[in-house]
């Protein structure tokens, strides 16, 4: 499970998602060009129809996500067989409604409501589409303990 808790609760970018066609052949060199590190640590999520990793390039850099599609049914296998690459960027908030009303207000809209995620210990996440074509993905921020 990948952490990067925000204390001030202000949503940061978390992750920058890029569609490969498959982690272990691309991390390597995904890893040497963005100079990030790779654990080797892969998550699949049934739910999303993914697998993923990170790549770190330091501890306030935001991770690099590798994302797999696990069939023609992934909701990223049309985006890979256009050529991959760049997908999505990632914000850790402290609530995805909050998020989405914002870009619904903006004339984006919503592509999926909340789900949990495998890579985030089930914490949810939700994606929308910006009136600019932005692919964003919100990740709900951990719960803090008072």
């Amino acid at each position: 499970m990948v952490e990067r808790p925000d204390p001030a609760g202000v949503p940061r970018m978390h992750h920058v998602g890029f569609v490969v066609a498959n982690i272990e052949a691309c991390a390597p060199g995904m890893s040497r060009a963005l100079l990030a590190n790779w654990n080797n640590e892969i998550f699949t999520d049934p739910l999303q129809r993914v697998r993923v990793t990170f790549l770190e390039a330091g501890h306030q850099s935001p991770l690099f996500e590798l994302v797999e599609p696990l069939g023609q049914d992934s909701p990223v296998f049309r985006f890979l067989d256009e050529g991959g690459g760049l997908h999505h960027l990632c914000y850790e908030v402290s609530s995805i409604p909050e998020h989405l009303d914002r870009i619904r207000a903006a004339g984006g809209v919503i592509v999926s409501r909340a789900k949990p995620a495998v890579a985030f210990g089930g914490r949810p996440i939700a994606w929308a589409l910006t009136r600019e074509k932005l692919l964003l993905e919100f990740l709900q921020q951990p719960a803090t303990i008072a």
